[in-house]
């Protein structure tokens, strides 16, 4: 059987493809809106994951926070690690956490849509099963990604955008109702030469299943976490049906 997509995805073409969606700026107030929704103390200790190239987790070490991050893509903790910010970077599936981290955050965020990944359903529950698993009692999960709801509202099927150096990238999108995975196939063509992990152009796709945020609340109720906050994006508007990035708020029952 070939890999899955997203072991090999997330490597020098991807940070490329989305360079022009990361801003520090944003980022930095995305994080704040994110401290504000935890509300924890600084020393508090919070996991990022999947984590990418760390551009969260840095953020909130900054602000004071013991943070660890795991993502499975070597290429991206690479760039993370090269931050020497003090985040702890793990590699590793989010199936599958560390056993030695039960009970050990006071927060697990999942942001930029880094969920649905898996071509069985039931791993998407296994991952929500490992956030609770290593939250403190009371602990808090936030995720941060596309609500179905919303994106297929607004359904984009086709758009394009230029990376900073000069690469044409092209997404076209699909919508699969019944599985409610997103198919994205993804061209570029660039003009700059080809480098070490970067070639001039090419094609691949990627595959998300969209949730609702309804069925994510069942999820983290199977898992012990009861969702007490839903949010438009970073905003502190609620969520509508109109929605695409919402954020939620779910808590881990307080020890007895």
């Amino acid at each position: 059987m070939s890999a899955p997509w997203w072991a090999s995805y997330f490597d020098a073409q991807y940070l490329r493809e989305y360079e022009p969606i990361f801003s520090d700026a944003e980022d930095r107030r995305d994080v704040g809106r994110l401290i504000e929704v935890l509300g924890l103390p600084v020393g508090a200790r919070i996991l990022d994951v999947p984590c990418g190239q760390g551009r969260h987790a840095h953020l909130l070490a900054e602000a004071g926070y013991r943070v660890d991050g795991l993502d499975y893509s070597e290429h991206l903790l690479r760039v993370a690690r090269g931050r020497d910010d003090g985040v702890r970077y793990t590699r590793g599936d989010m199936r599958r956490l560390p056993a030695r981290w039960a009970g050990r955050f006071d927060a697990v965020v999942n942001l930029f849509t880094s969920f649905g990944f898996f071509l069985d359903p039931a791993d998407d529950a296994r991952v929500i099963g490992e956030f609770a698993r290593v939250l403190r009692p009371g602990g808090v999960f936030v995720f941060h990604g596309s609500s179905r709801d919303g994106v297929m509202a607004r359904f984009l099927g086709r758009d394009w955008w230029k990376s900073d150096d000069g690469t044409l990238i092209a997404h076209e999108r699909s919508f699969d109702v019944l599985s409610g995975i997103l198919t994205v196939h993804v061209e570029w063509r660039s003009p700059a030469p080809a480098r070490r992990g970067l070639r001039r152009n090419g094609s691949r796709e990627y595959r998300i299943r969209l949730y609702t945020a309804t069925r994510l609340a069942e999820l983290c109720a199977a898992a012990g976490l009861v969702v007490e906050e839903a949010y438009d994006g970073w905003t502190d508007r609620a969520l509508t049906r109109r929605t695409t990035s919402m954020v939620l708020v779910a808590r881990a029952p307080s020890a007895r």
